[in-house]
């Protein structure tokens, strides 16, 4: 896992730097390659030297830590990105985990994460997002919600269990969770939560600008949770489930997806 820091080594996402959605991440072999539109491609080794610094970290308020990838690394994205000075590091197996249960009692105590907001995995459905894009006048895309793993050929909003009319919330509808394990090759996953959205979906991922609009405001309008989970969710709309693992193995893509609780 990667991250980007700044010189207090708190994390930088595309909340504060819309342009790193332009940023793609490729590994072959023992290499990482770094490549952005009109600019030379930066490979590094995948296992970051011992001998590079290891920095303090802040991911969401939780200390993790994180190997510098180097100068060349960071000379890189300062320059993409033209702002202020900014680290790449790497997560080694070696190092202490965050624990996402400090941030969600719905986790257990075992449950890991490094660097990502709250799980490892998130898991969109096609249909779901095919759904949005009818209620918008500019369509979306998958990327637009980070998901890593999308699901085709399901009920749009499989996920989720269309609950009665909630009048007093002014919409039409609330949703509740609906899956609860899934199988995937090997792998089984168990759904923790629901991915509440923030700012970072309205960043255009194929030109980096963020309009702080869509497709947030729409999804406002229809996809709000359940008034018993307001405390955990506040005013946030729903879209994607996040799951942790059970049993590893590995996930191809077109495998089929079972259902093992519901």
């Amino acid at each position: 896992f990667w991250l980007v820091v700044n010189e207090e080594g708190n994390m930088v996402t595309a909340r504060q730097e819309p342009r790193m959605v332009l940023i793609s991440l490729t590994c072959d072999g023992d290499t990482l390659t770094l490549s952005a539109a009109y600019t030379k491609d930066l490979l590094l080794p995948i296992k970051t030297p011992t001998t590079n610094a290891v920095h303090k970290c802040r991911v969401h308020g939780l200390e993790i830590e994180g190997r510098d990838c180097g100068e060349p690394a960071a000379q890189w994205i300062t320059s993409f990105l033209k702002s202020q000075p900014y680290r790449l590091v790497h997560f080694e197996p070696h190092m202490r985990p965050r624990h996402p249960h400090q941030i969600a009692d719905l986790f257990r105590p075992k449950d890991q994460i490094a660097y990502s907001d709250t799980s490892p995995f998130l898991i969109l459905s096609e249909a779901s997002l095919a759904d949005l894009n009818s209620r918008l006048e500019k369509k979306v895309k998958a990327t637009n919600f980070r998901p890593n793993i999308v699901i085709s050929g399901c009920d749009v909003y499989a996920e989720v269990t269309l609950c009665p009319f909630a009048s007093f919330l002014g919409f039409d509808f609330f949703f509740k969770d609906s899956w609860d394990e899934l199988l995937i090759g090997d792998v089984e996953l168990k759904r923790v939560k629901a991915c509440s959205r923030c700012i970072l979906t309205t960043v255009d991922p194929d030109t980096g600008v963020m309009s702080r609009k869509e497709p947030l405001e729409t999804l406002k309008s229809y996809r709000q949770c359940d008034p018993s989970e307001r405390k955990l969710y506040g005013k946030s709309p729903l879209f994607g489930q996040y799951f942790v693992l059970e049993n590893p193995g590995t996930i191809k893509v077109g495998d089929p997806v079972y259902l093992l609780g519901q």
